[in-house]
């Protein structure tokens, strides 16, 4: 009890109060009910379930207030043990370095690549040869930083580029995936891939949940932090419902550049794109609880990288399915009851 008291303590003094009362306020304006409530109750669910505010709205609990349904949502806290018991800290660094991701998972690229540092100006030419754009790759990065889509024609000179590529330390050059005309279609211009989440249990991959993730229009890709989206897919390999961009705070029904409809929304090769990660879930098995990054292209599905920390939240956003419910009792399904005491 002491120990969770000064968990507490400590989660309350790291909130910011502007922040939580600026969340308080949406909370309002979205459900009408009453800030003096929200606040008491989010302080509740804090100490009750090791909620943050953010973790709160996401969740719906300002109107899912049945104790049995709050108890089902993973939090930061489990996110965390899951972390730490399946994922070796000293092999996440496969899934940090992208390089070393692409060497190790080679098999399940389905597209080339150079790394600038390990090549000549010349090698480099050659790889752009024929290509009529590229990416470029800070090796460390994350959350679509540091990625750049480069346009090649006639006109490029290559070893000028390579140069300009190595001072910005964009240092992994990989070849433009050619995404399936269907994904094409709800974001074009962007990369629009899938999250799929595996855990190992002895040994054995475990599917948990898949993410559609799309672009806003104004980038390559559709990273979330970048201002892409993000949609539920079900069980049988269609968007369960709307989707959400967390730069926005808001929900859509139609993408808001192709005006395509998400709820309904078919995946092709969705069967092949788990069965890629189920597979791939076992070449590093010090690594067990990875998200997935898949692309869809019109031969099937190919790996963009993999995260050893997927966020908890994304696939419980509660406007996103009908469900009431979270995704605790999924995991604890697969690892067991006793798994995150």
């Amino acid at each position: 009890m002491k120990k969770d008291f000064h968990a507490l303590m400590r989660r309350i003094g790291s909130a910011s109060f502007k922040r939580m009362g600026q969340n308080i306020d949406i909370i309002h304006g979205e459900t009408g009910v009453s800030k003096a409530y929200l606040l008491f109750d989010m302080l509740r669910c804090t100490a009750v379930y090791n909620t943050g505010y953010l973790d709160y709205r996401v969740f719906g609990f300002a109107e899912n207030r049945d104790p049995a349904n709050r108890r089902t949502y993973m939090t930061m806290h489990h996110n965390s043990v899951l972390s730490n018991k399946l994922n070796n800290r000293d092999a996440i660094g496969v899934f940090i370095d992208k390089p070393r991701f692409n060497k190790r998972f080679a098999d399940f690229l389905g597209r080339d690549y150079i790394l600038l540092d390990e090549c000549t100006a010349d090698d480099f030419c050659r790889f752009c040869k024929g290509r009529d754009s590229v990416f470029a790759k800070v090796t460390d990065s994350f959350g679509g930083q540091g990625l750049e889509k480069v346009a090649l024609t006639e006109d490029t000179d290559c070893h000028e580029l390579y140069q300009r590529l190595l001072s910005e330390h964009k240092t992994l050059v990989e070849e433009t995936i050619r995404q399936h005309p269907v994904m094409e279609s709800l974001c074009p211009g962007s990369v629009n891939t899938l999250r799929v989440v595996t855990v190992l249990k002895d040994g054995e991959p475990h599917f948990v949940y898949a993410l559609l993730r799309a672009g806003n229009g104004k980038n390559s890709f559709d990273n979330i932090t970048t201002g892409g989206m993000y949609a539920l897919i079900d069980k049988n390999d269609v968007i369960s419902k709307r989707a959400f961009c967390d730069k926005k705070s808001a929900y859509y029904e139609t993408h808001p550049v192709s005006g395509v409809r998400f709820a309904d929304f078919k995946i092709p090769f969705y069967k092949e794109a788990i069965a890629l990660c189920m597979k791939a879930a076992t070449v590093e098995p010090r690594v067990g609880y990875v998200g997935w990054d898949v692309a869809i292209t019109e031969k099937g599905p190919l790996l963009v990288e993999g995260n050893h920390l997927p966020s908890y939240d994304l696939c419980q956003n509660h406007g996103l399915n009908n469900s009431k419910t979270g995704y605790l009792p999924i995991f604890t399904e697969i690892l067991g009851e006793d798994f995150f005491r």
